[in-house]
């Protein structure tokens, strides 16, 4: 993790835009950049501390000509004061990224249990969770992530998930559906299909959850004790060997009597448009995966042969 930031890098962290941080730093002195021995400006942790706070505090609608006249011990307190009441899902996103970068473990998880209770478990994994890990996302791309913080912030996550799947005690449903969860060979990023995991099961349906990397093969031998009426999948990497029109081909022939969803990068690059198979599904959000789980309309026997 660097230790020196220049104010891009607290534009990307705080939202805030780097003409309106310099305006801020110019009118009321908020910020004071450091400057190399060549004379390039550049801020420290405790800057970037500094404006995620004044960032939560502004933007709960205390004016930044208000903020700039308060000691920094009572910005803490005062956004410390916001972060306990839990107003808003959003606000604990900052927090959770100071967490990452502090690596620390017992803060993290008080935020995740306390937004668990205040806005329940769905609301914290899709408005705070989902929303830090684009954010660490973001982060990794500008090198301001290292795969440590990385790894250690999935892991914590990727726990949490389990949990809220292990507690769940849906209702029986008469006719459960059997759903097979899987990502393709060399595909490792496993979060958003395990939260899928969760929202099959918290309807009440079987789940058969294969997790990362599993060979096409392996879905064959699987299927042949189990049929799946549903397959969900994710495609967020470029396939090595062929591409993920084939690959999607090749899954829509193997397993015709399924209804396939699908998600994932692949889906939305410009230069390489990806044509659906008839019994193939596109979801781009969780809410649209609950949409369809949700729905009447979602026929799994449509696509059954004659």
């Amino acid at each position: 993790m660097p230790t020196q930031y220049a104010i891009k890098d607290l534009e990307r962290l705080s939202g805030i835009k780097a003409h309106t941080l310099r305006i801020w730093e110019q009118r009321y002195g908020i910020l004071k950049p450091e400057r190399t021995d060549t004379n390039i400006r550049y801020y420290t942790s405790d800057d970037l501390r500094r404006i995620l706070n004044i960032s939560l505090l502004n933007s709960n609608g205390f004016k930044i000509s208000k903020i700039a006249k308060l000691p920094d011990e009572e910005i803490i307190k005062q956004a410390q004061s916001i972060l306990n009441n839990f107003n808003k899902e959003s606000d604990q996103i900052d927090n959770l990224v100071l967490c990452m970068m502090e690596m620390n473990e017992a803060k993290f998880e008080k935020i995740i249990s306390n937004c668990i209770i205040h806005f329940g478990f769905e609301s914290t994994i899709e408005k705070v969770v989902f929303p830090f890990m684009r954010q660490i996302g973001n982060m990794w791309q500008v090198g301001m992530v290292n795969p440590a913080q990385e790894h250690f912030i999935t892991h914590l996550v990727r726990q949490k998930v389990i949990v809220g799947i292990d507690g769940l005690f849906p209702e029986p449903l008469a006719n459960p559906k059997t759903f097979l969860l899987y990502l393709p060979s060399n595909e490792m990023h496993e979060l958003g299909l395990l939260y899928c995991n969760f929202l099959v099961k918290a309807k009440g349906h079987r789940c058969l959850y294969l997790g990362q990397s599993v060979p096409f093969n392996d879905l064959l031998t699987v299927t042949d004790v189990v049929p799946a009426d549903v397959i969900v999948t994710v495609f967020t990497n470029r396939m090595e060997g062929i591409s993920v029109q084939e690959y999607l081909n090749n899954l829509s022939n193997s397993f015709p009597n399924s209804q396939i969803m699908v998600s994932g990068r692949a889906f939305f690059e410009p230069n390489d448009p990806i044509e659906l198979p008839k019994n193939v599904i596109l979801f781009e959000s969780h809410e649209q995966f609950k949409n369809v789980l949700h729905s009447v309309n979602f026929a799994f026997n449509a696509y059954k042969p004659n």
